[in-house]
């Protein structure tokens, strides 16, 4: 059976290309037959808000889509995270890294250059080449760290991958393409891509469909698949929705929200219109 979700964070309220891309996974599983679910990803505790996470839910049933309950919060599955992690660690795939964003662009601007990735330059890897003892002397000093993933080392346990793009076939992935990722912080105890890729297994997710700007990642979440046991769905980055200036809508941009186009009076089949689908 098709399955298929919709996972904002609430940390703003929904816009067009939020609509869009709801529209996309809802249509998909109800012309199959399958299944639709709304998942809250809400692990930024510091950025998220039970306003927000409110209006989503008002502004989906206003568009007319409706979900399978009970809906997921990553912040009550802290558990499932950690024990991915743990799986990581016993393979020898994770390594502190002490490293701020200060010490990393000084890293980078002394050695002259840096490997890149799709969005800029990739982790160097100062914390990488640690001894043991180094590493637990910082962290008993209480030094803020973050655990990265060793992208060579899992490339190399992994072995040759791909997954299915629906419109383009199979891709091969790239174990280095976006460096050694971060996958748990101390405020945040999993990254966004470790949360992700846990969640879609444990739900049984079996087509994602998300924005295209979410292409690249999805070379690390396969391979985390991997590295995990978890199962591979298939997937289809849709295109973007972009403003008049031709960039993507975007929250921190301030795309206009659903909840306004619905305070100016518009119909839904006019929102879903506007999101590129008709009637």
């Amino acid at each position: 059976m098709l399955v298929t979700r919709f996972a904002p964070s609430p940390t703003g309220y929904l816009h067009l290309g939020h609509a869009a891309s709801a529209l996309h996974g809802w249509r998909a599983a109800r012309r199959a037959g399958g299944r639709f679910l709304l998942r809250i990803e809400d692990i930024d505790g510091a950025r998220c808000r039970p306003e927000f996470e409110a209006a989503i839910g008002e502004d989906l049933a206003w568009l007319g889509l409706d979900w399978e309950q009970p809906v997921r919060r990553q912040s009550e599955h802290g558990a499932d995270y950690q024990a991915a992690l743990g799986r990581l660690a016993g393979l020898d795939l994770l390594y502190p890294c002490f490293c701020t964003r200060k010490d990393i662009a000084a890293e980078i601007a002394a050695a002259g250059e840096a490997p890149h990735g799709p969005d800029g330059p990739l982790y160097p890897g100062p914390c990488r080449s640690l001894s043991k003892d180094e590493r637990e002397a910082r962290i008993a000093a209480g030094r803020p760290h973050a655990l990265r993933l060793d992208a060579a080392r899992a490339g190399a346990l992994a072995g040759p991958l791909s997954w299915r793009e629906q419109d383009q076939g199979p891709v091969s992935v790239e174990p280095m393409l976006l460096g050694d990722a971060v996958l748990a912080r101390k405020d945040i105890g999993a990254s966004y891509h470790l949360a992700v890729t846990v969640d879609d297994a444990i739900q049984g997710v079996t087509l994602v469909t998300r924005g295209r700007d979410l292409y690249h990642a999805t070379h690390l979440q396969r391979l985390l698949q991997a590295l995990l046991g978890l199962p591979a769905p298939d997937y289809w980055h849709h295109a973007l929705l972009t403003g008049p200036d031709g960039r993507r809508l975007a929250k921190r941009d301030g795309a206009t929200s659903l909840r306004a186009l619905r305070q100016a009076g518009l119909e839904p089949a006019a929102v879903r219109a506007l999101a590129g689908f008709s009637d």
